[in-house]
């Protein structure tokens, strides 16, 4: 069944936010992949196939300090476990619908279009309103479609540019940097920035340069889930 036009464009104006960031955000990581010789078709392929804009900047990053790509595939993967646990929590929404939809809902949920479809759903089930899996799924393609364009402009900006290695690792830095200072300030993140830090470092002093990133990562979410579990313990306590 297609969806009607009233549907499409609640949509699109629901995405549209979601939209916009993607561009400014698309085209760094494109240029990004472009310094590593990735082309535009690559890309393309990239994004709709693998589609997660932290994973697609951590690609290109790792690859420029010669980690090894069993290394990049795990860290890569454990930044995207999130996602199960997005999917977990909207398929209560998805029991009446199709199985074919729902798994593709599922495969295109990001951080900020499970915010957004999450709030609609909410809604909907507190005043009645129409908010479907369907439009959800819009919201997630349309989204994608912005960062995977996004993307591929960066790529042919990279290449027309030419930019060096040098410089397109440190504005991936930066990026990261202003990624970080826009988190909730919660002990959970406090520790887990700090547990990640101290990971990287220690392992770069004993010589373990390669799965650096990924042992920093593992260290980081396991100090944010005690925290979480402690704090969990007080409160119950209390």
């Amino acid at each position: 069944m297609k969806p009607s036009r009233n549907a499409v464009r609640e949509s699109f104006s629901a995405a549209l936010p979601i939209m916009l960031g993607y561009v400014a955000i698309g085209i760094p990581c494109g240029i990004l992949s472009a310094s590593v010789g990735m082309n535009a078709a690559q890309v393309f392929l990239l994004c709709a196939l693998f589609y997660s804009g932290a994973g697609q900047f951590m690609i290109p990053n790792m690859w420029i300090t010669a980690t090894p790509i069993a290394s990049i595939a795990a860290s890569v993967a454990l930044v995207n476990t999130r996602q199960m646990l997005y999917s977990a929590s909207l398929s209560q929404f998805c029991q009446k619908a199709k199985k074919r939809l729902s798994f593709l809902f599922a495969a295109t949920v990001t951080d900020e279009s499970y915010g957004i479809n999450m709030q609609k759903f909410e809604q909907a089930g507190a005043d009645g309103g129409g908010w479907s899996v369907g439009r959800a799924t819009l919201v997630n393609l349309f989204s994608q479609s912005s960062w995977t364009l996004a993307s591929v402009v960066g790529v042919l900006i990279g290449n027309a540019l030419s930019i060096p290695l040098a410089i397109a690792s440190f504005a991936m830095t930066s990026i990261f940097i202003c990624l970080l200072c826009m988190q909730k300030i919660t002990p959970e993140n406090v520790v887990a920035v700090l547990a990640a830090v101290v990971g990287v470092v220690a392992c770069k002093l004993v010589g373990l340069s390669g799965p650096a990133i990924l042992i920093g990562a593992v260290v980081g979410v396991l100090g944010a889930i005690i925290v979480m579990w402690i704090r969990e313990k007080r409160e119950a306590r209390a």
